[in-house]
């Protein structure tokens, strides 16, 4: 099973709000998750972004991949592999 670090999209139409989660990368993008490990939120400027980073640190070092967004916003936290 390939486990993936991605964002799940909520929020309304033209108000996009996405969770950060853990899934396994054959499930659709809004649908069934392993572990919800923080938020981000582009609508807001600058954006943000809240993660928790014992729970990044521990799905990266299990071998989840994340996807470019996502490494985007661990880069800016400070969270590394």
């Amino acid at each position: 099973m390939a486990v993936k670090i991605r964002l799940r999209r909520m929020g309304q139409k033209k108000a996009p709000f996405y969770r950060i989660i853990v899934a396994d990368s054959r499930s659709p993008r809004d649908g069934r998750c392993i572990e919800e490990i923080g938020t981000y939120d582009p609508t807001k400027n600058p954006t943000e972004y809240h993660v928790n980073e014992e729970l990044a640190k521990k799905w990266l070092a299990n071998g989840a991949q994340p996807t470019e967004t996502v490494a985007k916003i661990f880069k800016n936290a400070g969270i590394e592999k």
